[in-house]
């Protein structure tokens, strides 16, 4: 059964198939957590330690169905993730790798929280506590549960460059593997705001 995604004000709307097939994972590393705060939105994406809940799946399983032209990316360096939102009302939607081809996308949860699918009853519970040094308080690593975690999200991007599966992503021109909207870098000045706060 489809999970629902929707940004905060409608407009850019879509589905996750396959929700079981999934990590779910709360990271707590500072560029999520910068992230929050370039969008305004620290508030309702990050929990009382810094940690963002995060649904791993691939691409080929994200769907928009309306208000795609509403999708804006930022990245926090040259190198970093392209960082996807809706900038229709700056609802943080997920993280990819810059190259299409390593196929994986980090849902956050703000768009998938609806009232008659939690999150839980969709993805299961959370399996990964990751980048827990960058936590505000202490949070208690779990290391055989990370490393399950790592090898099933290993396994997704494997099975979808052998199955061509990777070629399928609403975020990036498959012919070109340009993302469909051209990614903001920070400047320094962004940066070190987006940061201030973490």
């Amino acid at each position: 059964m489809n999970h629902p995604l929707s940004c905060k004000c409608g407009i850019l709307k879509g589905i996750v198939a396959h929700p079981e097939r999934v990590n779910r994972a709360i990271c707590y590393c500072r560029d999520c957590q910068a992230f929050a705060h370039f969008l305004g939105r620290a508030g309702d994406v990050l929990d009382a330690n810094g940690g963002t809940d995060v649904i791993q799946t691939i691409p080929a399983h994200l769907t928009f169905t309306q208000g795609q032209q509403q999708l804006a990316c930022m990245r926090l360096t040259e190198k970093g993730l392209v960082r996807w939102y809706a900038r229709c009302c700056n609802t943080p939607i997920g993280n990819t790798a810059a190259d299409f081809r390593l196929s994986f996308i980090g849902l956050i949860h703000n768009c998938l929280d609806n009232n008659e699918k939690s999150l839980d009853a969709s993805f299961g519970a959370v399996r990964m506590w990751s980048f827990t040094k960058g936590a505000k308080n202490p949070v208690k690593s779990r290391t055989p549960t990370m490393i399950a975690g790592i090898l099933r999200l290993i396994g997704m991007v494997v099975r979808a460059r052998v199955t061509g599966a990777y070629k399928q992503t609403p975020l990036f021109s498959p012919d070109t593997g340009v993302p469909v909207a051209v990614p903001k870098i920070l400047s320094s000045g962004e940066r070190a705001a987006a940061y201030k706060n973490v």
